[in-house]
């Protein structure tokens, strides 16, 4: 069998893994340090695919709708819900050594083609059962929601994971640890996961034959439905037949609404990741008796005292098909500002994902901060809250002390600091104004007075910052073009 090194997948293996078809022979390995970081490398692969279907999309004129909001707050969660990966090793992999560790009942050969077509069908198995039970218990659903929140349908919605959906999820692949090496099921975890990205997309209607075998974008559009016929439907990974075995099963009929029956209106990665917990938690409370408390946490999500295991269909709002994504209006000015910044922060994000093996725990600690408050800010930003520019004025201030110190790696060498301070001046007064008329009009009168007191103090941080540097560049003697940039920047800025 092929002994490929970490970070080594071919154009040719990156194309395939994403439709799931490797084959056993240059996807068996003897131990899991050999096996490819193939979720880690699709990157590209996943880059490229939805610039593809964003041109597919403009061509045709029924094409997807992919705004710029949802676009940045599923791409923010997927962020998100890796960043736990650089604290910890996957929970996934971990729980499954553990268990061959210590209770294994038999070994097959890691190099057997009949391995792991066994790992194929078993781990697709395990994922339509924790993917159903994610809809059938409430405080998995609390995790799962993340990933329905999305009125849109298309290749980014595949990225809005969830933090905490990994938490519950190892638990369903227990069984093959039995038998199956982890190297085995190290590969399998993540085909499974990589094939579930292409078929989030609209563009795709029907594949013929191949409907009634693999899980399709037909199918799973199905799933992703609030319309009464589509919920708690299509289940599976790569696979529809587990769907159509155990009666879960619906084909697309009526044009499907995503999203989720009571679509939560915001773009904020917080809310999003955890509005749902706090909700099931006022809900436990309120509930009357220790057997209705532990139905609220173990039954459906539409479960109230009297009604089914999973709720009344009844219940669910009816489809009019005058229902509108939630989609605020933004200035172009402001979705400029917010895609390029999106952007810098994902080059910050991957360099972090790449080299955490040789950072500090304190770097990588203080990074994943800069991640999570950037991520915040942004979709402060899209929300037009009103404290938006003060979190943006300081995540501003952040990179320049970070890029500073040598943190963050910028990217174009040449134009460093003093070209960095400019340039967020600049920025952070664009954003001030621009939020001001962006803001609803009962936030406006506060706002306005609020502008002025941020851009004053914006200037009186930025100030006493150039004011360290010059301290800095004198303390060391240093006569580099930066330090003489710095000073010639503190004269010409106005504060």
């Amino acid at each position: 069998m092929a002994q490929v090194e970490v970070n080594n997948v071919t154009v040719s293996q990156g194309v395939r893994m994403l439709f799931s078809l490797m084959t056993p022979n240059e996807s068996s390995f003897a131990t899991v340090q050999e096996v490819p970081t193939y979720v880690s490398q699709a990157t590209p692969y996943f880059t490229g695919l939805i610039l593809l279907e964003i041109v597919l999309g403009w061509l045709k004129t029924d094409g997807p709708r992919i705004k710029i909001n949802d676009f940045i707050t599923s791409l923010s969660a997927g962020m998100m819900s890796r960043l736990p990966q650089l604290m910890m090793r996957s929970l996934e992999l971990s729980s499954y050594i553990y268990v061959w560790n210590n209770f294994r009942l038999l070994e097959l050969p890691w190099d057997s083609a009949w391995t792991w077509w066994l790992a194929f069908f078993g781990v697709d198995m395990g994922y339509y059962w924790f993917h159903r039970f994610a809809h059938e218990l409430n405080i998995l659903w609390a995790a799962h929601q993340v990933h329905h929140s999305s009125e849109y349908y298309n290749l980014s919605t595949a990225l809005r994971q969830s933090v905490t959906v990994q938490f519950s999820s190892w638990a369903f692949y227990l069984p093959l640890a039995l038998a199956v090496p982890p190297s085995v099921f190290a590969v399998h975890i993540q085909l499974n996961l990589l094939y579930q990205f292409w078929i989030h997309t609209e563009l795709v209607k029907d594949l013929g034959p191949l409907e009634w075998i693999l899980n399709t974008p037909s199918h799973h559009r199905v799933h992703h439905g609030r319309n009464p016929y589509c919920i708690d439907k299509n289940y599976a990974g790569i696979l529809i037949i587990w769907d159509r075995m155990f009666g879960t099963f619906a084909p697309e009929s009526d044009q499907v609404v995503y999203g989720l029956t009571y679509p939560i209106s915001t773009f904020e990665i917080w809310t999003v990741e955890f509005l749902y917990y706090p909700y099931l938690w006022q809900r436990f409370w309120e509930a009357e008796g220790i057997s209705n408390k532990l139905s609220v946490i173990f039954k459906g999500p539409g479960w109230t005292p009297g009604k089914p295991r999973l709720g009344d269909i009844a219940d669910i709002p009816q489809i009019t098909g005058e229902e509108m994504p939630h989609n605020p209006t933004w200035s172009p000015a402001m979705q400029a500002y917010v895609l390029v910044q999106f952007f810098l922060l994902l080059d910050v994000y991957n360099n972090l994902l790449m080299d955490q093996m040789i950072l500090s725990e304190m770097t990588v600690l203080l990074l994943t901060a800069y991640v999570l408050l950037s991520l915040t800010s942004l979709g402060f930003l899209i929300d037009q809250r009103a404290n938006a520019a003060e979190m943006e004025m300081l995540r501003c201030v952040l990179i320049m002390a970070l890029q500073r110190f040598g943190y963050i790696k910028p990217l174009v060498p040449l134009l460093a600091f003093p070209i960095e301070v400019s340039l967020t001046d600049t920025y952070i007064i664009t954003i001030v104004s621009i939020t001001d008329v962006q803001l609803p009009f009962k936030h406006n009168t506060l706002f306005v007075s609020f502008s002025k007191d941020a851009e004053k103090h914006y200037h009186q941080v930025l100030h006493k910052l150039i004011e360290f540097m010059q301290l800095k560049c004198c303390t060391k003697g240093d006569k580099s073009n930066t330090c003489k940039q710095i000073f010639q920047l503190s004269f010409s800025l106005k504060f």
